[in-house]
């Protein structure tokens, strides 16, 4: 299957005009019917990213608002071994503060402001625990599905899985949770650590990796860009394994989609997404 699916994948690949504007409707023309029944799941990208400062309570709040089926959410480790919910691995974009998150302590993470860079109006929001997003998570009853992606494909956490795992396997949480990474090797790690839970790949736009992640048994999903999957509409019609594709963001995106079954869109647009997956289902 997997030798067969890159065949038609190359195939698709050396024939395909490349131009950006026309990748959608391409995607359309040239994609066969899914083979799946499934109501596409609508994953907040760090939260409501398109109206609430990334990674914080705020956007997590902001996507339980909307009733979101899923949450999208990065984990790092501290210089003190808290796992803390941030995106890039310096603190610099997101906070007025400066330096390695694996460097920094909690209590000097939690002296910087995460919330006045996107607006003053969430002046105060501070980088959240892991811990502190599940409990808002649980006081709200949320019971969709947590989508933690593991941050080593820059920096090795030294037992980043295993903290992980023991926080999340530690109570009986009212939600799923999946863990994602473009390290297969932390993918790896977590197998052993939780046998059940599924785990995802992170592959961007490269054939080698989507074709790693179909022939590795512990991988249960795959979660290429979207680029590359509107470019390679092959790779949901055949893929034995579910596909969830990121940033799904225009509405034309979203619309094709729902329209052809894929697994889950991870978007910073949560509400906008299911407006339009409502619409589509009347």
């Amino acid at each position: 299957m997997v030798v067969g699916l890159n065949k038609i994948i190359n195939g698709v690949r050396r024939n395909l005009d490349r131009r950006k504007a026309d990748r959608a409707e391409r995607w359309i023309r040239l994609h066969q019917p899914a083979n799946h029944d499934i109501q596409t799941l609508v994953f907040a990208h760090r939260g409501s990213k398109c109206n609430r400062p990334e990674n914080t309570l705020s956007a997590f709040h902001e996507a339980l608002r909307v009733g979101t089926d899923g949450i999208e959410l990065d984990v790092h480790l501290t210089a003190d071994n808290e796992l803390v919910v941030i995106h890039d691995e310096k603190i610099d974009r997101t906070t007025n503060g400066k330096g390695l998150v694996q460097r920094l302590t909690l209590a000097q993470l939690k002296r910087y402001d995460a919330g006045a860079w996107f607006g003053t109006e969430f002046t105060g929001e501070r980088i959240p625990t892991l811990l502190e997003v599940l409990s808002l998570l649980t006081e709200n009853s949320f019971t969709g599905v947590l989508n933690i992606e593991i941050k080593t494909d820059k920096h090795q956490y030294p037992n980043i899985e295993k903290l992980l795992s023991e926080l999340m396997t530690q109570t009986e949480w009212p939600f799923e949770h999946l863990y994602s990474s473009f390290n297969l090797e932390s993918l790896r790690k977590m197998k052993d650590l939780e046998p059940d839970t599924e785990l995802s790949f992170l592959t961007e736009n490269s054939i080698r990796k989507i074709e790693r992640g179909l022939i590795e048994d512990f991988i249960q999903s795959i979660h290429p860009r979207k680029t590359y999957a509107f470019k390679h509409p092959v790779l949901t019609s055949f893929s034995t394994k579910p596909i969830r594709i990121w940033t799904v963001n225009s509405e034309k995106e979203m619309l094709l989609a729902f329209q052809e079954n894929i697994a889950g869109i991870i978007t910073d647009y949560p509400e906008k997404a299911l407006q339009i997956r409502n619409e589509i289902s009347k």
